[in-house]
């Protein structure tokens, strides 16, 4: 056990946010006094201020209704009044006294008596004249040393009754309220620090009435960890610390009693476990999950965490048709069918009682298997085995009766006979070629079926293949091809290729109808070639396109009968493709038709290489 530093431990976290605590309080508290300090202050300053007006109001009004009509003997009584008032009043920087044309009638500044009879330009006195309201505001004035000092600017209208005489203007220095805000936060700052010192100090102390004990039971918890449960921690106290202490002592008594328990349970488990590959669940007697491995995850799809502690029938997902006493008297498999519509996934669950010499039941043991191929195989095998029996059926069927017409008698009728031998020779041919379309997916099935590869001008090879079918098609029927000129050498089966090709552009020609088009793409790319076949025929379903390529699959069953398919084209031409390392699938088109597609490799070789 290495020792913790002082930094990382639970002491240090303790002082910390103690500290923090009376920080954060002494900030809160702080703040909040300082602003309503200031904010009293200003109001302090500002109200003495304004009360020391009334005064001059009262007799800047009389001097003005007694001398307006004599504004040199005006000017000199209001100065003398300016100069008595500011006299009075040492935070005072000017006071102007206005009429009200904005003109100035006098200042209490004696070096500034030049803008007497000027124009006032002060926004603040302009606002009082027209509006006949108080203004005023705080601002920062500059000085010639860089720094500045906050002023107090206020106006005020000298009214008489309803009439606007005049403003009183003035500029006061508030700098001093500042300068008291900040002695007094300076030192609520000290105050503040020192608090924070004797409070670290305090939770030192403290803190180590809790933390001891704490490293106790960190120590006993790393002796138990060794497998040492002779020690014992101390109790400091009635406390919850001491409640914990003694809990910590029992606690390890316990242990030590189920530690030699477990062991033999545990040496059970894992005597079966080694001989086990695939999933496995074990549970107590209660059909708690106590143990699930990894493949076990994997095939429920559950966590571990969500898993332990579960009861097993809620883990495999069983509840509603079993019960836990159902599972310790299953003797046969249960198959849990956990198939999307997209993915098929069966499991096959074996249940196995573990019990002890004397009969107790001690839980169950669950050994899970993925037959999902297995279950894949077998139903691809019945659905072979059906469709065949199916496809064989219709023309045997058919040939039969026929047959037995014939040999009734329909023989010696010269317009019967001919059409009666005609069908049966169709549907024979129809069995040959279902039997050799199932022999040559079967051996391409067996790997037997080899490519006989050969370098191939593709560009010209499709050309021909649609050259052929041109001249059979209909003539309601138009071809459309978007093939480069240039040459595109690519390594092919030619036969087995042409046989792609062959059953799609049959299959577009078959479903397309009057008036129709089909289109031909081929395109290039930096690795493969897509070569793409579109038609305007009715389509496939949307929910159909990935089912085409599968054996005896066909969207309109009764239609294609009746054009000869055996519905094994498309599942060959895909054998063909992914024999070739490419791809095919089928798209349906937006106005109306399918467009098959599929790609084959391609590397850019230099036509001498070829030729």
């Amino acid at each position: 056990m290495h020792k913790l530093k002082f930094f990382k431990s639970v002491q240090f976290r303790l002082v910390m946010i103690y500290l923090l605590l009376i920080l954060v309080a002494m900030q809160v508290i702080g703040a909040y006094f300082v602003r309503e300090l200031e904010g009293q202050l200003e109001k302090n300053f500002q109200d003495s201020i304004t009360n020391s007006l009334t005064l001059l109001d009262y007799s800047v009004k009389e001097e003005m209704l007694k001398n307006s009509d004599n504004s040199a003997q005006l000017q000199t009584n209001i100065r003398g009044l300016l100069v008595d008032y500011a006299r009075n009043n040492t935070n005072l920087i000017e006071v102007r006294i206005v009429d009200d044309k904005g003109k100035i009638l006098g200042t209490s500044n004696m070096d500034n008596q030049g803008v007497v009879g000027q124009k006032a330009t002060d926004s603040l006195i302009k606002r009082t004249l027209s509006l006949g309201t108080t203004e005023d505001n705080i601002y920062l004035e500059d000085n010639d040393n860089g720094g500045g000092k906050r002023v107090w600017v206020y106006s005020t209208p000298i009214k008489n009754k309803d009439d606007i005489l005049g403003a009183i203007y003035l500029v006061a220095d508030i700098e001093t309220v500042y300068e008291q805000v900040d002695d007094v936060t300076n030192i609520f700052l000290t105050g503040t620090l020192i608090a924070m010192l004797i409070t670290a100090i305090l939770g030192i102390l403290l803190s180590r009435t809790i933390t001891k004990p704490i490293i106790d039971m960190k120590r006993q918890a790393y002796a138990m960890a060794r497998g040492n449960y002779t020690r014992k921690v101390k109790v400091y106290g009635q406390d919850e610390i001491g409640e914990l202490a003694e809990s910590f002592n029992s606690l390890t008594k316990r242990v030590q009693e189920a530690q030699a328990m477990t062991e033999g349970e545990r040496r059970k488990l894992s005597s079966v476990l080694a001989f086990m590959t695939d999933g496995v669940i074990a549970t107590d007697r209660r059909g708690k999950v106590i143990l699930i491995n990894t493949p076990a995850e994997k095939m429920l799809r559950v966590p571990h965490e969500s898993a332990n502690g579960k009861s097993i029938i809620e883990v495999l997902d069983i509840a509603e048709q079993f019960e836990f006493d159902d599972l310790m008297e299953m003797e046969e498999p249960l198959t849990m069918d956990r198939s999307t519509f997209d993915e098929p996934y069966v499991l096959r669950a074996n249940f196995s009682v573990i019990q002890r010499e004397t009969g107790f039941v001690n839980g169950v043991i669950a050994v899970l298997h993925d037959i999902t191929d297995q279950e894949k195989v077998d139903q691809e095998r019945r659905d072979f085995v059906s469709n065949v029996s199916h496809e064989l059926r219709t023309p045997l069927t058919s040939m039969h009766s026929y047959l037995e017409a014939l040999s009734d008698g329909a023989w010696q009728d010269e317009d019967l006979a001919p059409k009666f031998l005609e069908v049966t020779h169709n549907e024979t041919e129809r069995m040959i070629r279902l039997v050799n379309d199932l022999l040559k997916l079967s051996r391409m099935d067996g790997g037997r079926e080899q490519l006989d590869k050969s370098f191939v001008n593709f560009t010209d090879f499709f050309n021909h293949i649609i050259d052929r079918f041109e001249m059979m098609k209909k003539d309601s029927i138009t071809f459309k091809r978007y093939i480069p000129r240039e040459p595109v050498i690519i390594e092919i089966d030619e036969d087995k290729i042409m046989q792609v090709l062959d059953n799609i552009i049959s299959n577009a020609n078959k479903y397309s109808p009057d008036g129709g088009r089909i289109s031909f793409y081929l395109k290039k790319f930096e690795d493969e070639i897509e070569i793409s076949i579109s038609d305007q025929g009715l389509g496939i379903p949307a929910e159909d396109l990935d089912k085409v390529f599968e054996r005896f699959f066909r969207v309109d069953k009764a239609r294609s009968r009746e054009m000869g398919g055996t519905g094994l084209g498309l599942a060959i031409a895909a054998e063909v493709i992914k024999g070739h390392g490419g791809r095919i699938w089928a798209e349906r088109n937006q106005d109306k038709g399918t467009t098959i597609r599929f790609t084959l490799p391609y590397s850019d070789l230099p036509e001498d290489d070829w030729e």
